[in-house]
C-alpha cells in the first residue's frame, strides 16, 4: 500500500510540475488537475514535461473559481481517478500547485504506515471556529449562494440581505452536521470512497453547490461522517493573515520551514529558487525529525501578524495612518519635557547634559524655530529648525524626532511661549515625562524691561495658556507622567524636586545630585508680582513667593553641593 497526491493547478505550471516529479519518482502516484482557463500551451508544456512517467495523469479540467462549487467537483474527479486507477493507494494527499515537500517522501509514507486508519484533515463545527475572516460561519450553510463573491459582489450582498430579512433557510440533508476546516487534507482510501460512493450524494451535493465556500466544508462535513479515526488538521503547513491570506513563503523562510517538521508547506513563490533547489534534491540520509508541530513557528507568525496590523510603536507610515487614538503608541521611545526650567534656572539645558547624559534640546516648539541641541540647524531624519515646516504638522515633528533618535532619550524646554498644538498628545503619551513649573514665565517678563502694559497684557496672555495646558495635564486621559509645581513651591525646595525627575531619566545610574542648576536672582521679583496686580493682573499660577523666599540669594544656595535628605 502507498501514498497517492492530487494536484489543483492553476498558475506557475513550471513548478507544479517540478513537484509532481518529486513525488512520482519516489513512488508516489500522481494526478493532476488544471484549471480550464490555463491555456492550452501552457498545459500541453506541463504534461510533455511529465510524459516520461507512467504513475502521472491528469483528470478532467474544471474552470475552477474561489469560493464555488467548482473546486470540489474538481477534488472529486481527481480522487475518483486516482482510486480507481491506483488500487494500491491507501491514503490520498491533496496538495496544490504551490505546495512544496519539506521532508522526504519516505518519511510521509513511513509517518502514514503507523496510522493506517487515520484522516488528516482539519475539521471543526462551526461553534467552535474562530479563524473565519470577513465572511460567514453558520449563515454559509442556512442560505443559497448562486452569484460569484468576487465576480458579483453587489448581488452577492444583496441576495446574503433579501434571504436574512424574509429568513429563507435551507434544510440540511439528513446526517449532516456542518463542519469547517483547511481545504488541504489526506484521507483514507476508505474515508474518500465513502463520500464519493454514498447513496445520497446527488442529494448532498446538491445542498453544497449552494454552500459559500463547499472546498472548506464538503470533505471536512462528510469525514465526520464516514471516518474511523480523525485527526482534526492539516498535514500540510499553510499560514494565514489577518485578512484571511495564506502567508506566501520565500527563500529566506527555508530555517523556519525546516524547523516546523511538516510535510509539506504552501503557499511558496514560484521564484523561491532555493527553497525548491534545496527541497526537491534528493533525499540524503537525515536524523529523524520530530512528529510535524506548525505550532513551533506560530509565535513568529503572530508577531508578523501584529506587526502588519498594528506597526510599530511610533512609527507613521502612510500605508497604515492610524485614525486618531488608535495608533500603536503615539511615540516609540520615553522623553521628557522641562515646562518652565529654563525660565527659573540659568543655563539649565547646559546642566542637564552634564546630569542625565543624554540629547537635550532647547525649546523645540520655540516660535522662532526648533531649537535643536547644540544650536544644530538640522537634527536626524532630515528634520530642520523651520518654524513654517514644524508647525505645518507638530505631531508629526515630534514623533519623527523620537523615532529617528531611538536609543538616545530625547530632552527638550516648554514655555507657554511654545507652540502648544502637541499638548493633549504628549499627556496622552505614555513614553512622556512632563516636569512642570508653572509661573515661571513672569521672570521673563520681569527681566524683559518692556513697557508695562504690554508686560500686563503678555502676562495675561501666557497665564491663560499655561492654565490650559494644566488642564490637559490633569485630565482623565492623561497617560505621561506628569509632575507639576507652582514656582513659589518648586523654590522651597528645588533639589528634592529635581531627584526623582533625574532619576527616572537615568535609573541605572540612580544616585543623589550634588550640585543643582544655577537659579536666576530673584531680588525684587516679589515686587514685581505685587505691580502685575495692581494693574488689574492676578499671577495665580505663580504661586505664593513671599517676600522671604524672593530676597534671599536663593542662587547661591542652590549652587552649592549637597544632598538630598
Amino acid at each position: 500500500m502507498t501514498l497517492g497526491f492530487i494536484m489543483m493547478c492553476h498558475t506557475a505550471l513550471d513548478r507544479a510540475a517540478q513537484v509532481a516529479r518529486f513525488w512520482a519518482e519516489s513512488g508516489c502516484p500522481v494526478v493532476i488537475h488544471v484549471d480550464r482557463r490555463v491555456k492550452p500551451r501552457a498545459f500541453r508544456a506541463m504534461a510533455d514535461a511529465l510524459a516520461d512517467l507512467g504513475n502521472v495523469s491528469f483528470c478532467a479540467r474544471f474552470a475552477c473559481e474561489w469560493g464555488t462549487w467548482s473546486l470540489v467537483a474538481a477534488t472529486q474527479a481527481a480522487a475518483t481517478q486516482m482510486l480507481t486507477r491506483h488500487t494500491n493507494v491507501r491514503h490520498v494527499f491533496l496538495a496544490s500547485g504551490s505546495c512544496l515537500p519539506l521532508r522526504p517522501v519516505e518519511e510521509l509514507v513511513a509517518y502514514l504506515d503507523t496510522r493506517p486508519d487515520t484522516d488528516f484533515i482539519e475539521s471543526v463545527t462551526t461553534a467552535d471556529v474562530g479563524w473565519t475572516v470577513g465572511g460567514l460561519d453558520v449563515e454559509r450553510f442556512m442560505y443559497r449562494f448562486p452569484f460569484s463573491w468576487r465576480r458579483q459582489r453587489p448581488v452577492f450582498d444583496a441576495y446574503v440581505n433579501l434571504q436574512r430579512r424574509l429568513k429563507l433557510c435551507r434544510r440540511i440533508p439528513d446526517g449532516i452536521v456542518p463542519h469547517l476546516g483547511s481545504q488541504w487534507w489526506c484521507l483514507t482510501r476508505q474515508t474518500l470512497s465513502a463520500i464519493l460512493e454514498a447513496p445520497d450524494r446527488p442529494a448532498v451535493d446538491r445542498y453544497f453547490r449552494r454552500v459559500w465556500i463547499p472546498d472548506e466544508s464538503y470533505f471536512q462535513t462528510l469525514a465526520r461522517r464516514y471516518s474511523r479515526q480523525i485527526e482534526s488538521r492539516s498535514l500540510t503547513l499553510s499560514k494565514f493573515d489577518n485578512q484571511g491570506k495564506p502567508h506566501t513563503f520565500y527563500d529566506d523562510h527555508l530555517q523556519l520551514l525546516r524547523r516546523s517538521d511538516c510535510f509539506v508547506a504552501r503557499k511558496i513563490w514560484p521564484r523561491a529558487d532555493r527553497l525548491y533547489r534545496t527541497l526537491l534534491a534528493p533525499s540524503a540520509a537525515q536524523p529523524e525529525r520530530a512528529e510535524p508541530n506548525p505550532g513551533k513557528i506560530d509565535r513568529l507568525f503572530s508577531s508578523a501578524v501584529e506587526r502588519r496590523v498594528r506597526g510599530r510603536p511610533g512609527l507613521y507610515m502612510q500605508s497604515r495612518f492610524p485614525r486618531n487614538d488608535r495608533e500603536n503608541g503615539k511615540t516609540c521611545a520615553p522623553y521628557s519635557v522641562f515646562h518652565g526650567f529654563s525660565d527659573l534656572f540659568e543655563d539649565f539645558d547646559v546642566w542637564l547634559t552634564k546630569t542625565v547624559g543624554g540629547r537635550v534640546h532647547g525649546h523645540l516648539f520655540s516660535p522662532e524655530g526648533a531649537e535643536f541641541s547644540g544650536g544644530a540647524s538640522e537634527f536626524n531624519g532630515a528634520l530642520i529648525a523651520s518654524a513654517a515646516l514644524r508647525d505645518y504638522n507638530p505631531k508629526s515633528f515630534l514623533t519623527n524626532l523620537i523615532w529617528n533618535a531611538r536609543g538616545e532619550r530625547q530632552v527638550f524646554q516648554f514655555s507657554p511661549r511654545d507652540n502648544q498644538a502637541c499638548n493633549a498628545f504628549m499627556a496622552a503619551d505614555r513614553n512622556a515625562q512632563i516636569s512642570v513649573i508653572s509661573g515661571t514665565w513672569a521672570l521673563r517678563l520681569w527681566r524683559s524691561g518692556a513697557d508695562f502694559t504690554e508686560i500686563r497684557r503678555e502676562a495675561a496672555r501666557l497665564q491663560k495658556r499655561e492654565a490650559e495646558h494644566l488642564a490637559i495635564l490633569r485630565s482623565m486621559q492623561v497617560k505621561a507622567r506628569v509632575r507639576t509645581w507652582t514656582m513659589a513651591e518648586f523654590i522651597e525646595s528645588p533639589m528634592e524636586a529635581l531627584q526623582p525627575i533625574i532619576d527616572e531619566i537615568r535609573p541605572r545610574a540612580a544616585r543623589p545630585l550634588t550640585e543643582a542648576p544655577r537659579m536666576v536672582d530673584l531680588t525684587g521679583f516679589q515686587g514685581f508680582l505685587q505691580r502685575l496686580k495692581n494693574e488689574g493682573m492676578q499671577p495665580t499660577l505663580v504661586g505664593d513667593v513671599s517676600l522671604a523666599s524672593a530676597q534671599r540669594p536663593v542662587a547661591q544656595d542652590c549652587a552649592r553641593p549637597y544632598l538630598v535628605r
